[in-house]
């Protein structure tokens, strides 16, 4: 991973807060993806491996997409309510910021040392320490860093969960993060038998009918702006409710829509449980599309990024043409 620079000192700090630690608590973002959680779900597996005392989770709808079931160590995580108030140690992983922990921010605040783990550029750098590297592919990339740092052994579940990470902040190999050591990485993992074609169809390709049925309405009501070169699409409660899918399995929508030949930037916005709008945004390249979602609370990357909108749908997409 040479090809990565990293800031040593918050590395060397990191290392430090976890061996110190008497307890560490690992914690992700709201609605977890991909990276968030298996850069999370593998430090875990990495240190119960050498015997620390550690508790994992995430932040209420304490529920994963579909296409994670198959990660190891879920089963493992803890309520958040059952969270610790004042961790030793916490650490966060692939969040930008502290409002993105949810119920867990209090947590966050009470703990002693809090160490933040990611790879977004927007990051708020709202922790004691900060391992932030933005030039990494993933969070997991980091991940990697900390447990080589630590000297720890990774096991084929840790292997498992960072291949994971890997291959959905890197878009299956596909983004302009995919480096030479991201190949690396890749090889090293897969060295432990992670089940790359099982894995990938999970992650990837497998749905439910009911979900191309929304897929195919979803689409169908799609906008194309050729003026500004945008392409968006809207997944509303009653089409959710119509098609029996959670908000949670329409993930990858935004990878279909995205291969629009005249867009420039894709956008495609779910409605949540409680009314709310999760935005997801995708840019070819000339558009920086992290700049729109910080602009609204979010962040990301130049290339993918997000927010959360409580404007309903027709008014966060005119926000979204404003900045664009």
């Amino acid at each position: 991973m040479t090809d990565v620079p990293t800031d040593t000192d918050a590395l060397a700090a990191t290392v430090a807060a976890i061996t110190g630690a008497r307890t560490v608590a690992l914690a992700c973002h709201v609605n977890p993806d991909g990276d968030a959680l298996g850069s999370m779900l593998a430090l875990m597996h990495v240190l119960r491996a050498a015997g620390r005392d550690v508790v994992a989770s995430f932040p209420t709808p304490f529920r994963v997409a579909p296409h994670y079931r198959d990660l190891p160590g879920l089963d493992l995580l803890v309520e958040p309510a059952d969270f610790p108030t004042a961790p030793d140690v916490m650490v966060t992983f692939d969040c930008g910021s502290a409002a993105r922990l949810g119920d867990l921010e209090a947590a966050a605040r009470g703990a002693r040392e809090l160490v933040v783990i990611d790879h977004h550029v927007s990051n708020e750098r709202f922790g004691t320490v900060n391992l932030v590297v933005p030039t990494a592919a993933a969070s997991g990339v980091v991940v990697q860093m900390v447990v080589d740092a630590l000297a720890l052994p990774l096991d084929r579940d840790a292997a498992v969960c960072l291949y994971t990470a890997l291959v959905c902040d890197t878009g299956r190999f596909q983004y302009e993060c995919t480096t030479p050591a991201v190949f690396d990485l890749a090889r090293r993992l897969t060295e432990f038998d992670v089940p790359v074609p099982a894995l990938s169809r999970a992650l990837f390709e497998e749905h439910r009918f009911a979900y191309l049925k929304l897929l195919g309405e979803a689409l169908d009501r799609a906008v194309l702006d050729a003026e500004r070169r945008f392409v968006w699409t809207a997944v509303t409660r009653d089409m959710l409710d119509r098609h029996g899918v959670g908000v949670d399995e329409v993930e990858g929508l935004i990878d279909i829509l995205r291969r629009t030949s005249e867009a420039e930037v894709t956008c495609v916005c779910k409605v949540d449980d409680d009314g709310s709008v999760r935005v997801s945004l995708r840019s070819l390249g000339t558009v920086d599309v992290s700049a729109i979602a910080v602009a609204n609370g979010g962040g990301g990357h130049r290339f993918a990024a997000g927010f959360t909108s409580d404007l309903g749908v027709e008014a966060t997409v005119a926000r979204v043409v404003a900045a664009l």
